[in-house]
């Protein structure tokens, strides 16, 4: 069987902790065959490591080499590298989020639609075996129609103090397209991708302004502090159906929590844990599973769906459109909070 040659882009953490260790377990599907990072030092150390037979110094002599990569660069550089290895004839597999901008993520759509190869977006929640779980329980009509959604993607301060997280010119903003964007892209999934058209946000940072820091995940420098640590929104759609959103990774809360619940015209959902809510026999009923199947290891399931795409096996999870819709909504937010004003979409 062939094997896909694989190059990542972006020797960081994201790329040494879950893509590189997840292709890795493909080793009868995949080579990881290439590596690159600005810091030429690094990308060589996890060469080294993980035993990647090329470096290169130019991420675009790699896509002559490579049938896919895989991008793990902060968020700025997603649109531009996306778009040269698709026109380079190149399957690209690129962290969440797509790009930074509506209008980046279609140009990056544009070129894979011109390329005819694989674009997909790391929104590795959609792997969670409780979420496709979900998803087949909502595909067979146990709620019915979902008319309202309630995500809570909370942190109580864990602001990631490494990387450039809090760059604002470099990730586009804090913790919305950091961590509210994995539970966003869920919902609108088990949704059935609904079409927003009206939005209202609110970012904050006055936590990880403050004086006196409390930080579980290092330091960070509070008094260049750019980005939002933590956001609301309420998101209206074209079909009736509304989101209730709010994320975090500082706040005076008493305890983190990620919550996806879902209610429907039949019954409801709650996604972690899962739980089927619904009247039924006279009765209100709470449905919990104890047992179900697949593994906790979502990274690999991304990883197996990426690689089967690109060799003709699978369909990619995660499709372009519904990518760059969940991009729109936290660019449309952003919009509301700077601009105190409701957001329509087109």
């Amino acid at each position: 069987m062939y094997k896909l040659k694989m190059g990542i882009i972006g020797a960081g953490g994201i790329a040494q902790k879950r893509h590189i260790p997840a292709f890795q377990k493909f080793q009868d599907k995949v080579v990881l065959y290439a590596i690159h990072d600005i810091d030429e030092s690094k990308a060589r150390d996890v060469a080294r490591e993980f035993h990647i037979e090329k470096v290169f110094t130019n991420y675009e002599e790699m896509f002559a080499e490579v049938d896919a990569v895989t991008i793990a660069t902060p968020n700025k550089f997603h649109a531009e590298i996306s778009i040269a290895a698709l026109q380079a004839g190149v399957h690209v597999l690129c962290e969440k989020p797509m790009a930074i901008t509506t209008e980046e993520c279609k140009a990056i759509t544009e070129a894979a639609n011109l390329s005819g190869k694989v674009l997909s977006t790391a929104y590795h929640y959609r792997f969670m075996k409780e979420a496709q779980a979900a998803k087949k329980m909502i595909q067979a009509g146990e709620i019915g129609e979902p008319y309202v959604a309630r995500v809570q993607a909370i942190r109580r301060r864990k602001v990631p103090g490494w990387g450039v997280f809090t760059s604002k010119e470099l990730q586009g903003g804090g913790s919305v397209i950091d961590y509210g964007c994995h539970l966003l892209d869920l919902a609108l999934w088990l949704m059935d991708d609904p079409e927003p058209i009206e939005i209202v946000g609110s970012t904050y940072n006055y936590v990880s302004k403050g004086v006196d820091q409390v930080n579980l995940w290092g330091n960070f420098d509070a008094s260049v502090f750019e980005v939002d640590d933590h956001a609301t929104a309420y998101i209206k759609f074209a079909n009736g159906a509304s989101l209730l959103f709010e994320t975090s990774w500082a706040a005076n809360i008493r305890e983190e929590a990620t919550v996806l619940s879902l209610s429907g015209t039949q019954g409801g959902l709650d996604v972690f844990p899962l739980v089927l809510n619904q009247a039924k026999h006279g009765m209100l009923l709470n449905s919990e599973a104890v047992w179900m199947p697949g593994e906790d290891t979502p990274d690999l399931q991304q990883a197996e769906n990426f690689i089967n795409s690109c060799l003709g096996l699978a369909e990619p999870l995660v499709k372009p459109a519904e990518a760059m819709k969940v991009s729109k909504i936290i660019e449309a937010i952003y919009q509301s909070s700077a601009s105190g004003k409701v957001m329509s979409i087109n």
